[in-house]
């Protein structure tokens, strides 16, 4: 499909009509505070993957409900001292892979930790190790409809928050620096960057591309790809819910953790993508608060984004950041 969103000048003015939630802080704050009742306990253990230029060590911490995720934390080969960290989250059913999937951070001098998410990995790369213990309201098959009865049940209330411990976690190795961190993440990944930008204050940057879990309201009703058309095919069995639904994610909405991201930002998006539509991205990077920001277009890809492109214009970016 050609272009089928909004023109472009009006994507760099256009804004969500996605309707904030009155506590949405109130929520986040209890959330991360029940999270780190538990102790964030970060076990580190070097694997021996064959590779001479990086250092691997399988990581487990907890976050969501104490209940355990997994990750890998890659470092250049004889690293010493603290070092940038880039802290990535990974794309809509994938999982953390094999520690050879993920070369290209650490290649640049810099400690790499990527995050399992949970209940995921079962789609596409290679798996994923981290299981979702808590249980649910009836859902479309997916993850878009998981808990979505009500916020404190949703699915994603669980993966923001292991996104959170896992900055924390990745922060507590001696060989990262927690002031130089930045998050990275493509599609859901991007998503789930977006909300830790707005739930850590202190990051050096993010780095979403063509993000997903954004204007949710625009989303669910401009495309109907997978996975926003989850939403749908459930509204379409459960008549009538419909506000309950946006009520509920409207606590997850990219577009609101935007406003309150209080570090420099490089986002992309493609203006042929039909599973992140664009104005869904633009809604986000124009809610972005913190004044240092950017976003690169790609005027004839879908969902690919930019690929290979815009991981040296994210190599340039991180110059200048960590």
């Amino acid at each position: 499909m050609a272009l089928f969103d909004l023109p472009l000048d009006e994507l760099r003015d256009y804004r969500s009509a996605s309707a904030e939630p009155e506590d949405f802080d109130a929520f986040w704050s209890k959330t991360l505070q029940e999270a780190r009742e538990h102790d964030l306990d970060a076990r580190f253990e070097p694997v021996d993957t064959g590779l001479s230029t990086v250092q691997v060590f399988d990581v487990t911490f907890a976050g969501f409900g104490g209940h355990p995720v997994k990750g890998w934390l890659t470092l250049p080969a004889g690293a010493e001292g603290p070092l940038p960290l880039v802290v990535e989250f990974i794309g809509y059913g994938g999982g953390r892979g094999l520690p050879h999937e993920h070369l290209l951070w650490a290649s640049s001098g810099r400690a790499h930790f990527v995050m399992d998410t949970r209940g995921q990995g079962s789609a596409w790369g290679g798996g994923g190790g981290t299981a979702d213990p808590v249980g649910g309201a009836p859902a479309y098959p997916g993850f878009m409809t998981r808990g979505i009865d009500a916020p404190e049940h949703y699915y994603y209330r669980r993966v923001f928050t292991d996104a959170v411990r896992a900055v924390e976690a990745a922060r507590s190795h001696p060989l990262t620096d927690p002031a130089r961190t930045v998050a990275v993440g493509s599609s859901q990944g991007g998503g789930i960057t977006i909300a830790v930008g707005g739930l850590v204050p202190d990051l050096a940057g993010i780095a979403p591309d063509v993000p997903f879990l954004c204007d949710f309201p625009r989303a669910a009703t401009l495309t109907d790809r997978h996975p926003y058309r989850e939403i749908g095919l459930y509204l379409k069995t459960h008549r009538g819910h419909t506000d309950d639904a946006l009520r509920t994610l409207s606590y997850f909405d990219g577009v609101h953790f935007a406003a309150r991201g209080r570090a420099p930002a490089l986002f992309s998006a493609a203006l042929e993508d039909q599973t992140c539509p664009p104005s869904t991205v633009f809604a986000a990077f124009n809610a972005w608060s913190h004044e240092d920001k950017a976003i690169e277009v790609y005027d004839f890809n879908d969902h690919e984004g930019g690929g290979p492109y815009q991981e040296a214009a994210k190599l340039r970016w991180m110059r200048t950041h960590i």
